[in-house]
């Protein structure tokens, strides 16, 4: 089979009965063609593996120079002994030194960039009145008279393949006969659920406003004058000389953007709280048109936030569910194709929404595995990357080269809940096991896709099932517009308890 039929997916459709013609009253079929995620194992981007080498060396450059320094710093003090310290200087100097060094050391462990601990996160989830389940999307969309039969068709046919249950929520004003977008529905719906989650998890953490130096709020369409994290300062008080910053037009892969950002930052600030939040108006990215590369933000995306508290302080190590290990962020960009696939637009009629170009499934596999080989030196055991060079070294032409076992680097993922048909793909490429697939699985049924917070749902929903163990690794990979792919990867620093709080609990809301 050629390379390019490999990257399509085959479907044998049937079309019903024929009516009229030489065949009518037979049934008829079509074979329907779509594009695939690239196969990962049929080959490997050099290229790749040896930028995640490269971000190794880097951040173990200490391995390197630690030995020798430690080997030449014993050598020449080796003969000294306390006789010949005392013979030198008097008690005076000696205790002068001795506070001098300990003075030193301290501001050296104090000033110098030390892990980054997330002490607790939070997930907002909406009143009931928000549900909505998939037939009375329908009924809505019909009723509203914003949609044609043909789009309505489409919309139908997309969730019930789309692997969402019935209890997502959506804000259900946009469905008013002639809706449009405007600032009030998305100030208003960004406000309940950011909000929301920041009350939670300042109540869960116990840390004060005014202790928070560093917010950074993503959100990728609804961008406002004042922006979004200029409204949680004004609502929550924060201190007047917090470090701000607000990022759009991301998409999905925001979050852990967000989380890279707020990392750099705690490195160069000590003794630092950083408050990340992740979030996407719905009300904002909602399509009125009829075309359909633009309507699947409607069927997939739904209400959600999170709020993440990081801190740098190496007493919180104590107190602290998990420590950042590593973060990758792959960027395609510089192809058109990856470029173009996510882009907001105008329709002919001039209704903006976002396109989602038939090429999404297939970009978004290629920054997949990019983003994968770039972080499998940092997180493989040493036994996997042995077999992979030596397999790559030693293979012979025609044979697919040695794909690492990725379950051997993570306990847990949590994999973007985009949809059914990604997931499975994703699944099938990486070789997961339906345990690795769940909590993205529970996610996208209970909550959908909520944009950049869907990995957060995901890891609520692990610590909801008791299944986060000191010392597992916590791997979140989400694709967004760009086209990027990022992962990151926690280390759990102790079990994860039932929370009291959490959006998978159940209630009356």
């Amino acid at each position: 089979m050629s390379k390019e039929s490999e990257d399509f997916s085959t479907e044998i459709v049937q079309r019903g009965v024929e009516n009229s013609g030489p065949n009518a009253g037979s049934i008829s079929f079509s074979v329907r063609v779509r594009p695939r995620l690239p196969d990962f194992l049929s080959s490997v981007n050099l290229k790749y593996v040896k930028l995640g080498y490269g971000y190794l060396i880097s951040h173990r450059l200490y391995l390197l120079l630690a030995p020798p320094l430690l080997a030449g710093f014993v050598a020449r003090i080796g003969n000294f002994t306390w006789h010949d310290l005392y013979d030198k200087y008097g008690l005076i100097d000696i205790l002068f030194i001795s506070a001098l060094l300990f003075i030193l050391l301290y501001f050296y462990i104090d000033f110098t960039p030390g892990s980054t601990y997330l002490l607790d996160f939070s997930c907002f989830r909406p009143s009931n009145e928000y549900k909505i389940s998939k037939a009375e999307f329908i009924e809505l969309a019909k009723k509203s008279g914003n949609f044609n039969d043909a789009t309505t068709e489409f919309q139908e046919r997309v969730l019930k393949k789309s692997g969402m249950g019935d209890e997502t929520y959506l804000p259900k004003g946009v469905f008013r006969p002639g809706y449009r977008n405007s600032l009030k529905d998305g100030r208003e719906e960004v406000s309940m659920v950011m909000f929301g989650a920041i009350n939670d998890l300042l109540a869960a953490t116990k840390v004060k406003a005014k202790d928070i130096t560093i917010l950074i709020v993503n959100c990728g369409i609804l961008n406002t004058t004042p922006s979004l994290s200029s409204m949680i300062v004004n609502h929550f008080k924060l201190r007047h000389d917090i470090h701000s910053f607000n990022l759009g037009g991301m998409g999905c892969g925001a979050g852990i953007t967000a989380i890279d950002l707020a990392k750099d930052l705690l490195d160069a600030y000590p003794r630092t709280y950083a408050l990340v939040v992740s979030t996407e108006a719905v009300s904002s990215t909602w399509y009125t048109g009829n075309d359909i590369e633009m309507q699947l933000p409607n069927c997939f995306f739904r209400m959600g936030a999170a709020a993440i508290m990081l801190s740098n302080f190496r007493l919180d190590k104590w107190r602290a569910k998990y420590e950042l290990k590593q973060l990758v962020r792959t960027h395609k960009g510089m192809d058109n194709r990856s470029y173009k696939s996510i882009h907001q637009r105008e329709d002919s009629e001039g209704r903006k929404g976002l396109c989602v170009s038939k090429d999404i499934i297939e970009v978004g596999g290629h920054a997949l595995k990019a983003n994968i080989t770039t972080l499998g030196p940092l997180v493989l055991p040493v036994s996997e990357q042995f077999h992979f060079f030596t397999n790559l070294i030693l293979k012979k032409k025609k044979a697919k080269p040695y794909i690492p076992d990725y379950k051997l680097a993570f306990e847990h993922m949590c994999i973007l809940a985009t949809s059914k048909k990604v997931l499975d793909e994703i699944q099938k490429n990486l070789e997961l096991t339906e345990e690795y697939m769940e909590a993205s699985r529970k996610t996208l049924e209970r909550f959908g896709n909520t944009s950049s917070s869907s990995t957060w749902y995901e890891l609520a929903y692990l610590e909801f099932n008791s299944r986060i163990k000191r010392g597992d690794r916590v791997c979140q990979i989400a694709c967004g517009a760009g086209f990027m792919c990022n992962s990151v990867v926690w280390k759990a620093l102790r079990n994860v308890r039932k929370p009291k709080h959490s959006p998978w609990i159940e209630d009356e809301g």
